[in-house]
């Protein structure tokens, strides 16, 4: 019986690595050809991974968190019938699990692509568990994690009922202990003074946080950023958004701020051009694009995505509501297409109410410019020799220094600016 060994695939352009999430099968499973087998995350979307043949599961390569090149080994399938499997390769199952069990295999379980399995990659229990847990399997992080919390990893193992330990089972046992020393037990590895001082609970930076923080650690690491801050009065934009969604209620997409400003965006670029731009590191060179990719800064469950509106400068203000509202479900709803989340050419970053005054918005890496939005506040103006109270909010704007001056960002912000205050403009264009 011959093995197919799945690897991990060339998901796009200029992607080298990915993060393994989690997996959707484990060891003895039986799979199907184009059944999901494992989830993995770039540094813009989350993957399903699933197989082309089907075969059981003989080996997992890799634990959730691990970052696995392109082209390195996945999982290995045994092709073959199902129920078909000789005594070697039973044997070579179990022996990821547990010593050989007279009993019948079970079907394999029908699988969610977006749900984790429960106490996935344990494995089940030999009735002489004090036997197996002198050879518990654990990562190296999970066992110097032990150490360092001094517990004994058989302990914890028996305590569990569990062969196998992982990140997640080692929180879980240390969530029980803590509930006994709560009703008033005390565990013998945990000392009790440390309960009286407060918990702390160690979480592992893992999948989509895990991106965020690298890339934003990148960007804030080789960009040399300067933020350059304007005041917008947005009284004739809110007064003209305000009609227009009255005017075609329930027959054109809602209106929020941000088509305004992917429009107004796309109009100023028309002018200062070096700005919808990416800075290639390694070569020295700066790659102008046509093509207006604008990313949408998009808060999700999982954490900060950036969803991108290609060729924004074709759409109209409709077009731009309803692709900004279309994407920002995608993510989410953890949907996003690999196309949909790559290949921006400058950002929008805005957190519309919880805004604030001022903001210093990190660069998208490797482009040049994000394009901070504050909050809309009323504050008094003075016009001419009268003082009236208007709508305004701050554009708090981060460039590269190493490729936008100071001057060229201020004349891009203020040409932005005028469309932004003019809103007349967007339309004659």
């Amino acid at each position: 019986m011959s093995n197919y060994v799945i690897k991990i695939p060339d998901i796009g352009e200029g992607i080298a690595e990915v993060e393994l999430v989690r997996w959707l099968v484990r060891v003895g499973d039986w799979v199907e050809a184009d059944q999901n087998v494992a989830s993995v995350m770039t540094d813009k979307v989350s993957v399903d991974i699933s197989s082309p043949v089907s075969g059981r599961v003989q080996q997992l390569d890799g634990e959730a968190g691990d970052i696995l090149r392109v082209g390195a080994d996945l999982i290995q399938i045994a092709l073959g019938e199902e129920g078909e499997t000789s005594n070697k390769a039973d044997e070579a199952i179990h022996a990821e699990t547990l010593p050989a069990i007279e009993e019948t295999p079970e079907p394999a379980a029908t699988v969610d692509a977006h749900t984790p399995l429960e106490n996935d990659n344990v494995a089940f229990l030999h009735p002489d568990h004090d036997e197996l847990v002198k050879g518990v399997l654990a990562s190296p992080t999970v066992r110097k994690r032990v150490a360092d919390l001094g517990l004994s990893l058989a302990e914890v193992a028996r305590a569990l009922q569990l062969s196998q330990l992982s990140h997640g089972d080692l929180d879980r046992y240390l969530v029980q202990q803590n509930q006994v020393l709560q009703q008033g037990g005390q565990h013998q590895s945990m000392d009790s003074s440390t309960a009286e001082r407060g918990g702390m609970t160690k979480r592992s930076v893992r999948g989509m946080r895990r991106q965020i923080a690298q890339k934003m650690e990148r960007s804030s690491q080789q960009i040399p950023h300067f933020t350059y801050v304007e005041s917008v009065d947005v009284t004739e934009l809110e007064r003209l958004r305000a009609t227009l969604n009255n005017k075609y209620v329930n027959q054109r997409a809602h209106l929020t701020l941000l088509p305004f400003l992917v429009k107004g965006l796309c109009l100023a670029l028309n002018e200062h051009p070096r700005l919808n731009a990416v800075f290639d590191e390694e070569n020295y060179e700066l790659h102008e694009y046509e093509d207006i990719n604008v990313g949408i800064a998009t808060q999700t469950e999982q954490g900060l995505m950036v969803p991108v509106i290609h060729a924004a400068q074709y759409l109209d203000i409709w077009d731009c509501a309803a692709a900004i509202v279309t994407l920002s479900q995608a993510a989410k709803q953890g949907t996003l297409k690999h196309q949909q989340a790559t290949g921006s050419t400058i950002s929008l970053s805005s957190l519309g109410a919880l805004g604030g005054v001022v903001a210093t918005p990190i660069i998208n890496y490797p482009e040049v410019a994000v394009i901070g939005v504050n909050k809309i506040v009323e504050l008094p103006c003075v016009q001419g020799d009268a003082i009236v109270i208007r709508k305004t909010m701050n554009l708090s704007s981060s460039f590269d220094h190493r490729i936008v001056d100071g001057y060229d960002a201020a004349a891009f912000i203020q040409t932005l600016r005028t469309y932004i205050e003019q809103p007349a403009l967007l339309f004659a264009a």
